[in-house]
C-alpha cells in the first residue's frame, strides 16, 4: 500500500482522541462524548471509503494502514 494520506491520519487520530475521552465518564457526559466519538468515527469511515473509491485501493487495506499509522505514531516517543 502506498503512503497513507495525512488527512486520513488526522481524522483517525481525532476519533481516537474522542474515544479516549470516554474513560471515567458516566451518564449524560458519557452520552455526549460517545456522540462526539461516533461522529468522528463516521467521518473517518466516510473519508476512507471515498479515498479508496477514488484511488482504486482496497478499502479494508487502506483502513488498516490508517489505523497502523496512528498507532505507530502514538507508540513512538519522538512523536510526543
Amino acid at each position: 500500500m502506498s503512503e497513507v494520506p495525512d488527512e486520513l491520519i488526522k481524522l483517525e487520530r481525532s476519533a481516537e482522541e474522542a474515544r479516549a475521552k470516554l474513560a471515567g465518564l458516566a451518564g449524560d457526559e458519557y452520552d455526549a462524548q460517545w456522540r462526539r466519538w461516533r461522529e468522528a468515527s463516521e467521518k473517518v469511515q466516510a473519508a476512507v471509503t471515498s479515498h479508496a473509491d477514488a484511488s482504486g485501493a482496497s478499502r479494508y487495506e487502506l483502513e488498516q494502514a490508517v489505523k497502523r499509522a496512528v498507532r505507530h505514531a502514538q507508540e513512538d516517543p519522538a512523536a510526543e
